[in-house]
């Protein structure tokens, strides 16, 4: 990596749509040569992937979380039934596997309280590894770069 492979990933962070003449003009490459950098970061698979960014309020997401999970069971069988009990569970759209005094860390958007309430109950409440549920409410967030 490079100073311009640093650019090149910069530009594409702040604006994954940007035309491919126009990112080789903001970093000072021709073309072909932006080109090849670029497929050469996705192919070493530094660049994983582009997404779009979705606004929760036009989607109906009116609640956001942070879930805290302890397991009854730090063994690898316990982790893999709960990753797998929330892997297609649409309300997680992020898990994470953490140190600390508990296991996982989720980010939960549901559309209000009534229904994050029920998400709650009948999916992590049903879940026979959870043994320990803290949930954070997101009030606001004035940084968020996902």
């Amino acid at each position: 990596m490079d100073r311009f492979d640093e650019r090149i990933l910069h530009e594409l962070k702040t604006d994954g749509r940007i035309s491919n003449v126009e990112l080789a003009e903001r970093i000072g490459l021709s073309a072909s040569a932006t080109l090849r950098r670029v497929q050469e970061l996705e192919k070493k698979g530094v660049i994983k992937g582009y997404r779009a960014m979705l606004n929760s309020v036009e989607l109906g997401i009116g609640f956001i979380a942070y879930v805290s999970i302890g397991l009854s069971s730090h063994s690898k069988q316990a982790q893999k039934a709960f990753e797998e009990h929330v892997r297609y569970v649409n309300e997680v759209v992020e898990c994470h596997n953490i140190t600390g005094a508990n296991e996982y860390l989720l980010r939960v958007e549901t559309k209000d309280l009534p229904s994050y309430k029920k998400f709650h109950a009948d999916v992590l409440g049903e879940c026979v590894h959870v043994q320990s549920i803290t949930t954070m409410v997101v009030m606001d967030s004035p940084k968020d770069e996902r």
